[in-house]
């Protein structure tokens, strides 16, 4: 896989942020700004979304992981601390699972560790809209599951931001990144985890509910549970309780 784009701001330990499917790394663009001046926050975009190249063939959660791990060992820092939301979330128990080298700790949000036959169904429904249709055709249901109706309501321009970033991406590499995602086995690894790790759940969720960050949290041997009052990408909705739930863990660490 070709290098993934990424930025890299502020000083101190290392903190790697890995988006949500639909996003890019301007999804951490508030995290970022509180975080900056105690951290060295290292932001990517994961392939075929933002400025990152697209996979010529289809590809897995561990490949993402994968390309995690790249990105880390050519920092030349490692092991990080590693955050992510929903599929960064899922990249975040892969890396620690299959490259615990790369990890010194690993922070899971609004996420899953696997789907029901239901919900992959409702995947594979997705699939097939975005090949029929393109991305615009999911664009606002999409927006719908990730923030709240106060902040859709409240926040315009930061809605119309991300609005734009997800219907950049091309349909395939959309396609792509949904199948990985609903192919999720990640209940099957996660008890091999050992770094320290927090798992944050939206209480207004509706993508992810709470019950599947409890369900991360309790395969994750000594994991630590939170909640945050946020709909699917609480880093957006929340960026302040995200940032201070962030740091405080990692201060633990």
């Amino acid at each position: 896989m070709p290098e993934l784009h990424s930025i890299v701001q502020g000083q101190g330990p290392v903190i790697v942020l890995s988006h949500a499917l639909g996003c890019d790394l301007h999804m951490w663009d508030e995290v970022t700004e509180l975080l900056q001046d105690r951290y060295t926050v290292v932001r990517y975009d994961h392939r075929g979304h933002g400025r990152s190249p697209a996979s010529d063939t289809d590809f897995s959660m561990h490949d993402l992981a994968s390309d995690a791990a790249q990105l880390i060992a050519r920092l030349g820092r490692g092991p990080v601390h590693f955050a992510g939301v929903s599929m960064g979330g899922m990249t975040a128990q892969a890396l620690a699972a299959l490259h615990p080298d790369a990890v010194q700790s690993i922070t899971v949000a609004n996420s899953a560790a696997h789907y029901d036959a239901a919900a992959r169904q409702g995947w594979q429904t997705r699939i097939e809209t975005v090949a029929a249709q393109g991305v615009a055709a999911i664009a606002d249901g999409a927006l719908q599951r990730w923030l709240s109706p106060d902040f859709l309501a409240g926040n315009p321009a930061r809605v119309a931001q991300m609005r734009a970033t997800l219907v950049q991406i091309p349909a395939q590499p959309y396609a792509q990144a949904c199948a990985a995602v609903a192919g999720i086995a990640l209940h099957e690894t996660n008890p091999s985890i050992r770094c320290p790790a927090l798992v944050i759940g939206g209480t207004l969720d509706a993508a992810t509910p709470m019950a599947l960050s409890e369900e991360i949290a309790a395969g994750i041997a000594g994991a630590e549970l939170a909640s945050i009052e946020a709909a699917h990408i609480s880093c957006v909705e929340q960026p302040a309780v995200f940032a201070q739930l962030l740091d405080g863990f990692i201060q633990r660490v």
